[in-house]
């Protein structure tokens, strides 16, 4: 518990640190993790109706590219679970194809500790083709904190990325926010906005329109303990994002018997 304990102090951190989230998994992570013995899966489906048309620095266009990914991720305990995804990309001119995949462990503040805000630390590691992304081996460390007050809830992953091989091995740290607040409409379906940064290296934050800011409208709908539903639509803010993706996450809980 000393070990877990360390983790999540660092997530409070980070925070006071003021290329991100690509478009395979578009997510705001909340805190809790998967019940110990329950495997969650899930199939996030990206499709970018206006996104880059030509190929920049090796990486192939996005524009009117599917993005499928699969995420599975096992509890196996009440605060530890391990998450694994499998990035596919389907559309025309050799643009169908496995990307790459991820492991990703994230340790969680018990619910027993008391604390005020759900606070998590998720670690995500892995390698993606060189033609679908500029750097083909990355890590990425992502504190989450969030909090429901009553109707409204609220997420804040503040994400820092690192290059070990590609185009920003050198970069450092780049750090990509992402947020999102909600509102529950009924007790099923909840809807409010996502917000999803990439600033650039710490070090050396590039101008504004060569970030990456995307703000999605998105309704979740919680209709049985065992499934899962995101469908969200998002725009690009700069000339460096991809703009107008639709997304769907669709997820369901397998318990131990």
């Amino acid at each position: 518990m000393r070990i877990l304990l360390h983790l999540l102090l660092m997530t409070l951190v980070f925070p006071l640190i003021t290329s991100g989230q690509d478009d395979y998994e578009i997510q705001v992570y909340a805190s809790p993790t998967v019940n110990k013995g329950s495997t969650m899966v899930e199939l996030h489906s990206n499709f970018t109706i206006d996104g880059s048309k030509t190929i920049q620095s090796k990486v192939l266009p996005t524009n009117h590219v599917l993005h499928e990914t699969i995420e599975i991720t096992h509890g196996w305990n009440s605060w530890f679970e391990t998450g694994f995804y499998i990035f596919n990309t389907i559309g025309n001119n050799n643009r169908t194809n496995y990307v790459g995949s991820h492991i990703r462990p994230r340790v969680m503040a018990p619910a027993s500790w008391g604390w005020p805000v759900g606070v998590s630390l998720s670690l995500e590691a892995g390698y993606q083709k060189r033609e679908f992304s500029e750097d083909d081996w990355s890590l990425e460390i992502r504190p989450i904190v969030d909090k429901q007050w009553g109707k409204f809830y609220f997420s804040f992953n503040p994400t820092f990325d690192k290059s070990f091989h590609g185009i920003n091995k050198n970069a450092g740290y780049e750090f990509s926010p992402n947020l999102k607040a909600s509102y529950d409409v009924t007790k099923i379906i909840a809807a409010g906005f996502e917000y999803y940064g990439a600033l650039g290296p710490l070090n050396n934050i590039p101008s504004y329109q060569n970030q990456g800011h995307q703000i999605f409208v998105a309704v979740d709908l919680d209709w049985s303990p065992d499934w899962e539903l995101n469908v969200g639509y998002g725009l690009g803010l700069t000339q460096s994002t991809d703009n107008d993706i639709f997304k769907i996450i669709l997820g369901y809980r397998f318990h131990k018997k």
